[in-house]
């Protein structure tokens, strides 16, 4: 491929954005990656010398003008909140995700930018199940800010298609896990439990342990991305996920089994963000690409945890 294919991502630096640099390297993809000022570069270690790193803030329209020049394809992966603690402030939400990724999106078209990749929340998005698996017609009622963000940004996708002509794919991505997410994070369920098991600490367990989740692990994950940027006809939404479904119960007990550990389990009151059932239907991608989830959650947590073990414990950048 050209350096006329070279592809920018924002947020490339990070937990999910690392895999997905890797992934398309390994594809012969040329490409940039936009991430955070004095952010933690050393998930790309590896692969430094074969990518155009640039360093800016994603809500400064002029470091992403910059991160855009000569590149037809953007991935937007870039988020400023977590599901936990996104209600806390709707109005940064807005501010820093939606209102940022408006200005990205104007910045993109001016860029002559043809075509965006776009990191959605399948876990969010949906809200309460009223169906499982949940497809990608199932109504859309988020019970956080977060998945109203994302959301939002979603329809504006559709909304610059029909406008300007700007195509683009929203990957909904359901509970990622695996190398390099950070355990000490608030978010991601399977590194922070694998974390405090390594550390000898209980894991915070909210609820009774029913809730039941669709885990993913990484690089299935940024092999979807990748499926769907080599096929031009892969547009509009899709679900990424295992369609296998853990309870958070069922899935300490795996890791107890994985890590071959005593695993001590702090209960705490349910939250009312927290849906009881998320199971992902990821057939269109499917039938469109041919995509589909090979790692099962034994194999994933065996090497997210040997991973662990072989790195330092702040090792891992959040997404």
């Amino acid at each position: 491929m050209s350096e006329r294919d070279r592809i920018v991502i924002f947020g490339g630096a990070g937990f999910i954005g690392s895999h997905l640099t890797e992934e398309l390297l390994a594809h012969g993809w040329p490409v940039r990656v936009f991430d955070k000022t004095r952010g933690d570069w050393r998930n790309l270690a590896k692969v430094q010398d074969r990518v155009e790193m640039l360093e800016g803030d994603f809500v400064n329209q002029v470091d992403v003008r910059t991160a855009l020049d000569g590149c037809r394809t953007a991935i937007h992966l870039v988020s400023t909140t977590l599901p936990s603690s996104s209600n806390e402030n709707p109005a940064y939400d807005i501010e820093s995700n939606v209102i940022a990724s408006l200005n990205f999106l104007d910045e993109a078209r001016r860029a002559g930018v043809t075509r965006i990749l776009f990191i959605s929340s399948g876990g969010t998005v949906y809200g309460p199940a009223q169906r499982i698996p949940i497809d990608e017609d199932h109504p859309t009622e988020p019970a956080c800010s977060y998945g109203i963000g994302k959301l939002a940004i979603e329809k504006y996708l559709a909304l610059y298609h029909r406008l300007y002509g700007l195509n683009s794919a929203v990957l909904r991505f359901s509970n990622p896990y695996g190398e390099r997410q950070n355990p000490a994070a608030a978010q991601g369920a399977v590194a922070v439990f694998l974390g405090r098991v390594q550390r000898g600490e209980p894991i915070d367990l909210w609820g009774d342990g029913s809730a039941v989740r669709d885990y993913l692990y990484i690089k299935d994950g940024v092999r979807a991305f990748r499926q769907v940027l080599e096929n031009p006809e892969a547009s509009g939404v899709f679900n990424v996920g295992s369609g296998e479904g853990t309870s958070l119960v069922s899935l300490i007990e795996a890791i107890r089994r994985a890590t071959a550990r005593p695993v001590v389990v702090n209960r705490l009151p349910g939250r009312p963000l927290d849906v009881p059932t998320n199971v992902l239907d990821s057939g269109r991608l499917t039938r469109l690409t041919g995509w589909r989830a090979d790692t099962d959650l034994e194999t994933g947590l065996a090497r997210t945890w040997a991973w662990m073990n072989e790195a330092a414990p702040t090792s891992g950048s959040p997404q």
